[in-house]
């Protein structure tokens, strides 16, 4: 399995980062961490799975979400945006592997709340996290504190250290907002503002 790329720049970069999300929708703390990326990556790939392993589709639809990361990728010259037939993010990087080749280095990008879901999740057999930051290195915005694993990792998982704490802005807060009739704008990119407002059915 590979990506299917719904936005990818023309280059050849040695080093990637997929950034896998629900995007539900993407807000301005996903759009730094993805920024901030770049100084340790050639491009970020927003990725999302066409199923996801822990929760359905709701508010926006798979093809509502897959507007906004393109919009997103669009708008940065070293984004791309792709779409991922496996849920976790272990086979999501597989699929990046596969769609850029072995010769280019592939990280995975998250907050520390997906890295302690990831090392948490249950994958039905022990060491399927040790194995995969073996395999991709894995690359932690500090949101909220710091990720601590607590497993020897040898330097493959890496703090992404953040200008701005973005504590106060998360997806299911923009939700909260439109639907009490909040302003949400300054959480969510101006890029993705329209989409944003279909959805809502404004």
């Amino acid at each position: 399995m590979a990506l299917e790329f719904l936005w990818r720049p023309e280059s050849k970069p040695a080093r990637v980062a997929v950034f896998p999300g629900a995007w539900n929708p993407p807000t301005v703390a996903h759009l730094e961490i993805a920024r901030t990326a770049l100084s340790r990556v050639d491009e970020v790939i927003w990725t999302i799975p066409r199923q996801f392993p822990h929760k359905d589709f709701e508010w926006a639809t798979f093809e509502q979400r897959c507007r906004m990361i393109r919009a997103m990728a669009a708008s940065e010259p070293r984004f791309a945006a792709a779409v991922a037939e496996g849920g976790l993010y272990v086979d999501i990087a597989r699929e990046a592997r596969e769609a850029y080749g072995e010769h280019v280095e592939i990280d995975i990008l998250c907050g520390r709340d997906a890295a302690e879901r990831i090392q948490r999740w249950r994958y039905g057999r022990p060491g399927v996290f040790e194995d995969m930051i073996r395999d991709f290195r894995l690359v932690v915005a500090a949101r909220e504190g710091e990720y601590a694993s607590g497993v020897e990792h040898g330097g493959r998982i890496l703090t992404l250290e953040m200008g701005c704490t973005f504590d106060d802005v998360s997806s299911s807060e923009v939700r909260r907002r439109m639907a009490a009739g909040e302003d949400w704008m300054p959480l969510v990119p101006r890029v993705i503002h329209d989409e944003v407002m279909r959805i809502a059915g404004r």
